[in-house]
């Protein structure tokens, strides 16, 4: 599944972090937990991970019975064609994912550069090579999901 209600979203509060729930934040703990894994795409923005993408994962920490990370393997397709590498993004995507418990599966958190111009009008990416990357991700993930640590 491609989660795609980043957008939609409220700004985190814990005081809000209580039935009932936003809608949208519903269905992201509903997706989190019905996944087998998650794979995380995220870009760096001003040395670190977006504003909107650390709102995402804030919303993920309160739920340990519902939508939780905690031993679900995890793991990132860092994208970035720049220099650093997304570093600061994915140090900081590391830290959180640390803090709720989630199984990191080194084998699967992969730097493939996608330069904007790879990326077709439909969204897909032709270039075989970074396919055969993803997949490899792809691939390390589905093994971590179905074998366990």
């Amino acid at each position: 599944m491609l989660y795609d209600e980043l957008a939609a979203l409220p700004a985190f509060n814990p005081d809000h972090d209580r039935a009932p729930l936003p809608p949208a934040v519903d269905r992201l703990r509903r997706a989190i937990h019905d996944a087998d894994s998650v794979l995380f795409c995220t870009p760096e923005y001003a040395g670190a991970l977006p504003g909107s993408f650390k709102n995402l994962l804030d919303w993920t920490v309160g739920d340990p019975a519902a939508g939780s990370m905690y031993r679900k393997p995890v793991a990132w397709i860092n994208a970035s064609s720049s220099g650093t590498g997304a570093r600061g993004a994915h140090d900081s995507l590391a830290t959180v994912l640390g803090y709720v418990g989630a199984d990191i599966v080194d084998a699967a958190c992969r730097h493939i550069p996608v330069a904007r111009d790879a990326v077709g009008a439909d969204g897909l990416i032709a270039d075989p090579e970074v396919r055969d990357g993803i997949a490899a991700v792809v691939a390390a993930l589905e093994k971590r999901s179905v074998s366990g640590p």
